[in-house]
Parts: structure tokens; sequence; C-alpha cells
């Protein structure tokens, strides 16, 4: 996707581009039963939603968010122009005239943040073994202190490649929102220039609270996922302290992995729960760490 300003094709950009406050407004707009105005349920229609579905996200606490954050899940066509589109083709262009100021700042935000992870990695001044020298190793986050006070976070996420734009979304979710957590994204927070290993070793038992898995059949073919689980795991057994976390944010077609079946997971895939789903995982992550 090429985020030029001034020519930015909105049927590129993801919708989790789209923050908190334009879905919320997108609730208070479509969630009212309007018998002059389209309401979310012709919305849904439009996005491909069953009768049935459709029902279902009526117990939700706003329908209209519940439908956006499934449609965002389970469609690859799921982006800002296609949202903007459907909104037009169910004669809602009083909602896409007011909120396009806020979406254009949302995409323009989301463009910047592409360009950032885009540019050429910040260098160490030295690069050496991957054997530590001291207990604890400075320089291996953006934020590390010169002067030794590593940075430190409240979770590692473990995710593969093609979960980034789910993980995009957690960004915005727990650390941008009033929940304000500091989250360990491997391709965000960590220098080049040292052995993988050893640095996410240091990550996950030294810098990070806790450690959310994120869940999903890519997950299961990857070396780096199952070296992190597995390390976790092996830091708190049976699962003690409650170091690990579980996130399910798709349907899968394979077997959940039996080493986290003994783990409460958290599971953005049921609608009728996806209201609490930030909420339940930001105070999991809130939590103190027992020893």
């Amino acid at each position: 996707m090429a985020c030029v300003d001034s020519e930015v094709d909105l049927w590129t950009v993801p919708l989790v581009a789209l923050n908190v406050t334009v879905r919320k407004k997108l609730g208070l707009y479509l969630n009212p039963k309007n018998t002059v105005a389209a309401d979310w349920t012709a919305v849904a229609e439009a996005m491909g939603f069953s009768y049935l579905e459709i029902k279902n996200y009526e117990a939700a606490r706003s329908p209209a968010q519940a439908v956006l954050e499934n449609w965002q899940a389970r469609c690859s066509g799921a982006t800002v122009g296609k949202l903007l589109s459907v909104l037009t083709e169910v004669e809602r262009t009083d909602v896409v005239e007011d909120l396009r100021p806020l979406i254009d700042e949302d995409v323009r935000k989301y463009c910047e943040s592409l360009k950032k992870l885009a540019e050429p990695p910040l260098q160490v001044p030295e690069v050496d073994s991957c054997v530590p020298r001291t207990p604890e190793r400075i320089g291996i986050t953006l934020e590390d202190d010169p002067e030794g006070a590593p940075e430190k976070f409240d979770a590692f996420i473990c995710y593969c490649q093609s979960d980034f734009v789910f993980v995009h979304e957690m960004i915005r979710e727990l650390e941008q929102t009033e929940y304000g957590l500091k989250l360990c994204v491997f391709d965000r927070d960590v220098l080049p220039g040292s052995c993988v290993w050893t640095i996410t070793s240091e990550l996950i038992e030294k810098r990070c609270k806790r450690m959310v898995v994120v869940i999903s059949d890519e997950y299961l073919d990857s070396d780096a996922c199952d070296f992190q689980t597995k390390f976790a795991l092996s830091l708190c057994p049976g699962a003690r302290g409650k170091r690990l976390i579980p996130v399910k944010y798709k349907s899968m077609s394979r077997p959940f992995p039996s080493i986290l079946r003994f783990l409460t997971i958290c599971d953005y895939t049921r609608p009728l729960t996806q209201d609490w789903f930030w909420k339940r995982l930001a105070k999991a992550l809130s939590q103190p760490v027992s020893s």
C-alpha cells in the first residue's frame, strides 16, 4: 500500500486503521432503530452477514461495533474504502460526511506508523556475541536507558507475521486507550544486531510481566512462536503466576495447541462476548504478578 498523504487508496487500507473513537461514533449513528434511515442491520446485511448472525448481534452492547470487528476478522476485503462504500450503498451518506475527517486522520496516522516500521533499523553502537556480559542486557530495545535502566513491559506479544494486523489492533486497543498498557512487539521494539533466541529469552523472563500468545493456524507452523511459548511455560509450570495468556482471534482449521489447552483463553471469535474481550485482556495484563 502506498501511503502518500494526497493519494491514499482507501480500498487498500485495512479496517484496523480506524481507532476506538470512530468505531464508537459509528455505533452512535447505526445502533438506534431508525424507521427512516438504515441502521446497523442494513449495514451487516450489506457486509454479507446472515439473518441468524444478525439476530445474534442484537445482544451485543454495541451491535454496530460487534459487526465491524467480526467483519474485520473474517473478511480479507474489509477495508476503509469498502466500509465507506457499504455506508453509501445503504444510503447513510450522512455518516460518511460527518465521520470522514476523523477517518482521514486515522488513515494518516496508520500510514505514518507503517512508514516508521519500514524505516532503516536503528544501529547499536557495538554488536557483540550472543553471550550476555551482565546478568541483564541493556541496549536491546528502542527505549532502553543508555545509563543502564532496562525498558520494562506489561506483556510480550508472541505472534507470527501473518497475524500482524491483529497485533496492530492490540496495540491500538491496549496501549492507545485508557488502559495505557506497554506491550513488547518484537518487530517494533527490539533493536537488531543480537542473537534472537537470547534476546527473546531475556525479554520474556526479565522484562515482561506476562506473555500474550496470538493463536492461529499459522502460529502452529512458527518455530519462533513454539520456542517462545515453551520457554514461557517453563518459567511458570502449572500456570503458576498466570504469566501466559492465549488469545484466539480468528477461526482455526487445525486443533488448538495441546500444551495450552489447560489455560483459560481470551476468545475473540465469539460474537456475543466480543464486547468484553479487550476489557478482560487488559484486566488480566494489569494484575500484579504472583511469585
